[in-house]
């Protein structure tokens, strides 16, 4: 069966609900937190740095270096790609729809990457969070009819001085709300870094696992809703979509 668009525009899927998309940036200002602490001093949730790193290193010869770049890369190229294709076919094969089944892909990741060693090579690590960020990013696409991204405050940032521009200029109410929304993803990724930064001090590489209560209770919301109130919608295709 293929997806569908909804016939009312103004109806919402659990999965596009703020709250899941909060819990979901929090959870990547965890990883930012933690691949920061404890792997290594980088940050995994985007490609942004890797792609300057990359044409650093070709500008220098460096090609070996510039050779290891390409991998999180690939690896985050690999995540949107399979993001992509599997919707449809999770949709129609489980009695869960793809975002559900997505979350609990991700909780079985961040549960074997708390039991690699410190002694293995970071990079082992940098590439799994690159590929379920990756997918994370292109699961959650908007939340509430407003675009959003749940693995960085970059667009976060941008609307912030926007809607609070139009907010001054015109006074509409919609425009707070939006101004209010990323305000709060940005709140929610800074929480989730703090809270990562906390966890490692005590728990080294495996405060990663503290991240799994942000992505089980979304995790539960979710399948509760498609099990029940979502059971015959596994086919409607979140915003964005």
């Amino acid at each position: 069966m293929e997806n569908i668009k909804r016939e009312n525009e103004k109806f919402l899927l659990e999965c596009e609900r703020w709250w899941i998309f909060a819990l979901m940036i929090c959870t990547a200002g965890f990883f930012g937190g933690y691949t920061y602490n404890v792997r290594g001093g980088v940050f995994c949730n985007a490609q942004t740095a890797n792609f300057v790193l990359f044409g650093l290193s070709l500008g220098n010869g460096d090609m070996s270096q510039a050779l290891y770049y390409l991998i999180p890369m690939a690896a985050y190229l690999l995540g949107a790609v399979i993001s992509e294709l599997l919707p449809k076919k999770v949709n129609r094969l489980l009695p869960l729809r793809w975002d559900t089944a997505f979350i609990l892909f991700e909780i079985v990741m961040v549960i074997i990457i708390g039991f690699i060693p410190a002694s293995a090579p970071v990079q082992i690590c940098h590439v799994l969070i690159n590929f379920i960020c990756s997918m994370q990013y292109n699961t959650f696409r908007n939340a509430e009819n407003i675009p959003a991204a749940t693995t960085f405050c970059t667009a976060h940032t941008r609307s912030l001085g926007v809607y609070l521009v139009k907010w001054m200029k015109h006074k509409e109410k919609s425009f707070l709300k939006r101004w209010l929304f990323h305000a709060g993803m940005i709140s929610s990724f800074t929480l989730g870094a703090f809270l990562g930064t906390l966890c490692c001090r005590f728990a080294g590489t495996k405060a990663i696992w503290f991240s799994v209560i942000f992505l089980v209770t979304a995790f539960a919301d979710l399948l509760h809703a498609d099990l029940t109130k979502e059971k015959h919608m596994r086919n409607v295709v979140p915003d964005g979509h």
